[in-house]
């Protein structure tokens, strides 16, 4: 773990039995300054902490040359360490750690920034780190106040997006809907089987403008329907961004459900799924029915539930090339939601059991039922491409 298209206006898993281990959120901004500002970096940093372990989020800005690689050091002063990473590798040696970037992000043009995240074990915890060194340059320097207002800390950008959404190759608000029956970029689809569920272009509720796509879900084993984008993904990457705003009315069921389906050539074409379990949103492989996170109380409280009633921006990002999943609702990195090459125990150590690539090659949104689980669910402001957009 990174054509014309249609004009988007600017928009910019609670488990039964399991507990929400997140307990503190944190941020740490590290402003370089004076002569360190000149030639080395800022780095901002967000840390998740709950018993006996965390996540944290670095967004790295680059203050000095455009670099082709780059290397970040920092040393913790308590107990954390670092047991995995997403969007980097990092090791660690006593409390010194060090992220190096992979093979698709390591050009840092001056200005530019990048994010990525660790995650590891800590008992008593311990301060933010503040020694941060870009290629052995320092991000210190004798101004050290954050700042006023806090910058972005989710990877990949939050920033609004532009009013288009780049090189995306789904880029749709649906506003070209002229009938009530979804048509031209997107055709109704019941892969499996078909049962009694439904899909609208609904007029009445939207995110933004004035249409939106609705699907009626219907509980049931296999009771599948879905509208399914005309866009072929097979191309996109390496890392496959999407971005989609979601409503729905019903919690998410301890039953496995499903809302978003990708036909992945990797699995012979059976699905890579996004949907619940357990009441949280959970990554799904049909091949194998693997799971992320993994189902027990622990994996369950790292995950979210779906909130109901309101519109929800879900963006996730799928690496083609190697093991990696990262998941975000709203501005929030999932850290149940996140799997790379290292296996965490209640994570994605069952997910990681097996090790080809996924390869995406459309994109579905609906609802699939394994039981029981009704539910009627909106999708506005779809976007996929091969750079992130944000909500």
């Amino acid at each position: 773990m990174p054509i014309p298209v249609p004009r988007l206006p600017r928009r910019a898993w609670t488990a039964a039995g399991a507990v929400c281990a997140l307990a503190l959120s944190l941020l740490v901004a590290v402003p370089a300054s004076g002569s360190a500002a000149a030639s080395g970096c800022q780095v901002d940093y967000t840390v998740n902490e709950w018993s006996g372990g965390y996540t944290a989020e670095l967004r790295v800005t680059n203050e000095g040359p455009a670099l082709s690689d780059w290397r970040l050091t920092w040393t913790y002063e308590g107990d954390q360490h670092v047991t995995s990473a997403w969007n980097a590798t990092a090791t660690q040696a006593g409390h010194a750690v060090t992220a190096v970037n992979t093979a698709w992000n390591g050009a840092l043009a001056t200005g530019g920034t990048v994010g990525f995240g660790v995650q590891g074990t800590s008992g008593s915890g311990g301060p933010a780190p503040t020694d941060f060194a870009l290629n052995g340059v320092s991000c210190g320097g004798d101004d050290t106040a954050p700042p006023t207002t806090p910058p972005p800390t989710t990877p990949p950008p939050t920033t609004p997006p532009s009013e288009d959404c780049g090189d995306a190759v789904v880029c749709d608000d649906f506003e070209n809907q002229a009938g009530s029956a979804p048509a031209g970029n997107w055709k109704f689809t019941a892969p499996d089987c078909q049962g009694t569920g439904t899909a609208a272009v609904d007029t009445e509720i939207a995110h933004s403008g004035t249409r939106s796509l609705r699907l009626d879900g219907r509980a049931g084993y296999c009771n599948h329907a879905f509208v399914a984008s005309t866009a072929d993904l097979s191309a996109v990457g390496p890392v496959l961004y999407v971005r989609m705003w979601v409503r729905h009315t019903t919690a998410l069921p301890a039953a496995h459900v499903a809302f978003v389906s990708m036909p992945d050539s990797s699995q012979g074409g059976k699905a890579l799924r996004i949907g619940g379990q357990n009441g949280a949103l959970q990554w799904n492989r049909e091949s194998d029915d693997a799971t992320l996170p993994a189902q027990s109380p622990t994996g369950v409280g790292l995950s979210r539930p779906l909130p109901t009633g309101t519109w929800q921006c879900l963006r996730f990002a799928v690496d083609t090339t190697a093991p990696g999943l990262d998941t975000w609702l709203g501005d929030e990195q999932v850290p149940g939601l996140h799997a790379d090459g290292v296996p965490t125990r209640d994570i994605d150590d069952q997910w990681l059991s097996r090790t080809t690539p996924p390869r995406p090659t459309s994109l579905r949104l609906g609802w699939e039922s394994y039981g029981v689980g009704d539910d009627t669910l909106w999708f506005d402001d779809v976007a996929v491409g091969s750079s992130p957009v944000g909500c």
